[in-house]
């Protein structure tokens, strides 16, 4: 094959319409406990974290919520992934080994959002959020107590009374949940979040008639089991709430989704002193913990 202008702008422009259309075709999990954020500057600063705004009762002077400013700056990373293309190859008109390969870079960059959120659940209870406090913690700050969204029971479907003391004490926990003013905040728990291992005991929690000792289940249908095999404890599990409309449990800033990128000239390095071409995807993406009080998250240890 003639190589030229041309026909390497030919050949790039079929990989990017493979690599765009996988890219489509292939959508994640994250969306189910997670937002995302358009981010227009090298960072962003979420000090409307600082507050969980809900009305209350106008009694003399309003009271100003002032946000903090400053509290919670997350500044972008960059993502990529690369694939040289031979020149040879394009000599002997073997490009077609190169399809599957935009195909996987496609595939790739579709699990950029899946990736970060998964980064934060694996480590909620080591990193902090906006309150300073490790996402899942025992001691967040609310006014002049200490609330805790985080639990070491191993999830059980063993009986009611296990039941009730690990998935039954996450919603209660969720849903005693108040604001700096005293105020419920109204939360109710959708979504069970397990790693592989714990799969058949969060079925049977959510979609079972009878627990394990062929008791009533008091929680069937209470929330969707979200099996995630990205989750790297085996007893760890997570109570998230998902159905608000405007807020969710972890969130993805994005600043330049992933965009098809080639070094298609002849007069650079690559090309010169090892005969390849690049191609690949880039991305400009962080991720951050949005309200703790969306999520409960138990380690499993007890």
């Amino acid at each position: 094959m003639l190589i030229n202008k041309d026909t390497l702008a030919s050949i790039f422009t079929g990989l990017k319409t493979i690599f765009n259309n996988t890219l489509k075709a292939a959508p994640g999990n994250w969306q189910a406990t997670a937002m995302e954020v358009q981010s227009d500057a090298e960072g962003e600063d979420y000090m409307w974290l600082s507050r969980f705004p809900k009305l209350r009762k106008w009694l003399g002077d309003k009271v100003v919520k002032n946000l903090k400013a400053g509290k919670y700056y997350k500044v972008n990373e960059d993502w990529e992934t690369t694939i040289a293309v031979k020149r040879n190859h394009i000599d002997d008109d073997r490009l077609g080994i190169y399809n599957t390969q935009a195909q996987q870079a496609g595939e790739a960059a579709s699990e950029l959002h899946d990736i970060i959120v998964d980064d934060l659940k694996n480590k909620a209870f080591t990193e902090t959020c906006f309150d300073g406090q490790f996402y899942y913690d025992t001691d967040h700050p609310v006014k002049d107590a200490s609330v805790s969204n985080k639990g070491t029971m191993a999830l059980s479907c063993a009986t009611k009374a296990a039941a009730v003391a690990s998935y039954g004490a996450a919603r209660t926990a969720i849903m005693s949940f108040k604001d700096e003013e005293g105020m419920p905040l109204r939360l109710i728990p959708d979504t069970l979040e397990v790693p592989p291992a714990l799969e058949a005991t969060a079925r049977t929690l959510c979609e079972a008639d009878k627990l394990d000792d062929n008791s009533p289940n008091p929680y069937k249908g209470s929330a969707t089991v979200l099996v995630n095999p990205a989750l790297t404890s085996a007893t760890g599990w997570m109570l998230h709430v998902t159905k608000k409309a405007s807020v969710k449990p972890f969130i993805v800033q994005m600043r330049k989704k992933p965009t098809f990128v080639s070094q298609t000239s002849e007069d650079n390095d690559d090309v010169f002193n090892r005969a390849e071409y690049k191609f690949g995807a880039e991305a400009r993406a962080t991720g951050l913990y949005g309200y703790w009080q969306l999520s409960y998250g138990s380690t499993g240890a007890a």
